[in-house]
Order: C-alpha cells, then sequence, then structure tokens
C-alpha cells in the first residue's frame, strides 16, 4: 500500500499527486508541491510525541487516512497517516498548486491578492480546499477527501530542507518541495538545502 511505509517515502512521493475534496460548494483540488513527514513518538516535532490522545489517535490509525487539526484557533492542518497502524506519524501537506475548482478557492480566501498565495502554506490550502476537522479520520482513496496519483516529479526537480516553524527536532531534513514551483511556501534564507536522493 502507498501509505503503508516510510513516512519519509511518502512525503516525497507525494510531491505531483493531487489533493481533491468535494462539499457541497463544489470540488476543489492542487497538485501537492511541498510536504513535511512527522516520525512518530521519537520526533519531538510530531504531535505522536504526547502519546495516544483524543487529538493524536488518528496518527495512530490504519494508513491512508486523514489526520486534521487545528492550531492558533484559527486554522486546519491537513496530513495523511503513514506507516502501519499503530506507529504513529503523517505527512503535513503544507503547499498545492491549484488545479480544479480556482473560483471556489478564490471565493473561500478573498484576501489573497494573487492566485499563487491561495494554497502556499498548510493552512491556506485548508481553507481553499474546504478541508476541516469534520473529515478528521476520513479515507484517502475515496470522496469526499482524496489523493490521486498525478504526474511524478523527478529528484532533479525536488529540494529537501529542515522542516518549519518548529522548533523540536528542527534540524531533521524532512521537508520535500518542488524546486521550480511558485506555488511553495517561504524557505527560510538561512535553512541549508539539497537535492532528493543526494
Amino acid at each position: 500500500m502507498f501509505y503503508d511505509r516510510p513516512t519519509e517515502q511518502v512525503a516525497r512521493d507525494l510531491l505531483g499527486c493531487v489533493l481533491e475534496c468535494r462539499t457541497e460548494s463544489g470540488i476543489a483540488a492542487g497538485r501537492i508541491v511541498e510536504t513535511e513527514a512527522y516520525l512518530g513518538e521519537h520526533d519531538l516535532a510530531c504531535h505522536a510525541v504526547a502519546g495516544r490522545t483524543a487529538r493524536t489517535a488518528p496518527l495512530y490509525g490504519a494508513p491512508g487516512i486523514a489526520y486534521v487539526y487545528f492550531i492558533y484557533g484559527m486554522y486546519w492542518c491537513f496530513n495523511a497517516v503513514t506507516r502501519a497502524e499503530h506507529e504513529p506519524s503523517a505527512v503535513l501537506v503544507r503547499a498545492v498548486e491549484p488545479v480544479a475548482g480556482v473560483d471556489l478557492m478564490r471565493r473561500r480566501r478573498p484576501r489573497a491578492r494573487r492566485d499563487v498565495d491561495l494554497t502556499n502554506g498548510p493552512g491556506k490550502l485548508c481553507l481553499a480546499l474546504g478541508i476541516d476537522g469534520t473529515l478528521n479520520w476520513a479515507p484517502l482513496q475515496r470522496p469526499p477527501l482524496v489523493i490521486r496519483r498525478g504526474e511524478p516529479v523527478s529528484d532533479a526537480n525536488v529540494t529537501v530542507t529542515p522542516r518549519i516553524g518548529i522548533t523540536q527536532s528542527a534540524e531533521w531534513p524532512l521537508r520535500w518541495f518542488v524546486s521550480d514551483s511558485p506555488y511553495v511556501s517561504k524557505t527560510p534564507a538561512h535553512f541549508p538545502r539539497h537535492a532528493a536522493g543526494k
């Protein structure tokens, strides 16, 4: 199974896949261009470090389900659960390139002045696609929330850096993004970078 593998491999291979969400308002979808891996209870940046709680329970669930959580009292974040059941880990989808339902995304994100800013962050993409807590635990193989295979992205066009916005295990190189995509969130200038596969 695609998701029942090491989280780092899934995070890399999700680049180029299409994340689609269906709601009563319509369908919105985007090509995944940025991901981060969170590796379980030993990863101090992963929610699983707290153990199994009501919030983290989906991380311990079957691979290929959604883990959707709320941050800062404002934003939802979407993750795809990986590895075997009871091995808590997931991939955070940080940015997508809109491919369907752009007008719907604009209505949902009226403050975004440019289309490139609609989905270039984990909270932004959830707003634009209509992903919220009702989709926590949702299987990713059928609507309303689906990840479909897309065009593969070659290693030559993938950059790896540390994860953004964390203070624990912050140096681990667990963020992947499509190097030439304008839809990727901003990389801190001091972050080390290297090409995938090296």
